[in-house]
């Protein structure tokens, strides 16, 4: 144990280091840290936004009734639908392809490509939702297409409900991972690339052998990123389709909202919260461990 003069004055100078960063730390443990711990004790109780003024404490009851609930199961489902299609096979294999050929192209191509795509991404969540609202809707703009080539249409927001809303993700999140992997792909000198070339290694050898090996932890990066962004998605859907028809495209954050606010289950809700939290983070998991992150 450290005493005397000489301990003293390294406390001070630890005390010294930390005052700077005092007032941050307690505006996060006030603002962040303190809203956490309330949310996890209001999953164990049963308070309401109407009725009972009070919450009694219930223990897993919140947590063994989602379990129990057909519907959260066919949200959960839903969520692992949404999250596959509009973020992993999507957003991040579009955007790695776009990248890739943003690089090769000239630059006007590059410029006028990469401003497209980019504006969708800077669009405010609740106007690209009504834009592609507008596409999907019995009388909207890709029916009209179909119409003109003689092709069948349908009511896209009732027949594919899930399908509509992520292919709209993936139209409003893509340029996230093109920005990503342009700057990953930037990174690979381009003598390793032509001399597997002059090898005579073909573009998907390449691909395969070269550029993703060499680009392996952007991706993983990317996919965690892009998932954990996936998983929160409400307004996009809300707006849409309000998880509708029926509940055939009420992922969980919509399920979760449904219940807290609309039906005026907080303490269920916020059950459905934890639990949402908790796919995140196994996302999280697995993502580290494919990238090898040593902790």
């Amino acid at each position: 144990m450290t005493t005397g003069p000489a301990g003293a004055r390294r406390a001070r100078r630890r005390l010294l280091r930390w005052l700077p960063l005092a007032p941050a730390t307690v505006l996060l443990l006030l603002f962040l840290a303190g809203p956490i711990v309330y949310c996890v004790w209001i999953a164990f109780t049963d308070a309401q936004l109407t009725g009972s003024a009070g919450a009694d404490f219930v223990g897993l009851a919140n947590f063994r009734r989602a379990f129990a609930d057909a519907d959260f199961r066919n949200a959960v489902l839903l969520t692992l639908v949404f999250t596959v299609v509009s973020s992993i096979l999507g957003q991040n294999t579009l955007g790695l392809a776009l990248a890739g050929l943003m690089r090769a192209a000239s630059r006007p191509v590059r410029t006028l490509t990469g401003g497209l795509v980019i504006a969708a991404w800077v669009l405010p969540e609740i106007v690209a939702a009504f834009l592609l609202y507008a596409f999907f809707r019995r009388e909207g703009t890709l029916n009209a297409i179909l119409d003109q080539l003689h092709l069948p249409s349908q009511n896209w927001l009732f027949t594919l409900p899930i399908l509509a809303v992520s292919f709209a993700n993936v139209w409003r999140g893509t340029a996230f991972s093109m920005l990503i992997y342009s700057a990953a792909l930037a990174e690979i000198p381009r003598d390793v690339t032509e001399a597997a070339q002059v090898d005579g290694a073909g573009g998907v050898r390449r691909m395969w052998h070269i550029t993703l090996p060499m680009i392996r932890r952007s991706i993983g990066t990317n996919l965690m990123l892009n998932t954990l962004s996936t998983l929160s998605v409400f307004g996009l859907i809300w707006a849409m389709t309000r998880g509708g028809p029926g509940n055939r495209s009420q992922t969980l954050p919509v399920f979760m909202y449904d219940q807290a606010f609309l039906k005026s289950l907080i303490g269920y809700g916020t059950a459905v919260a934890l639990l949402l939290l908790l796919v995140g983070a196994l996302f999280s998991l697995v993502y580290l461990r494919l990238m090898k992150v040593e902790v």
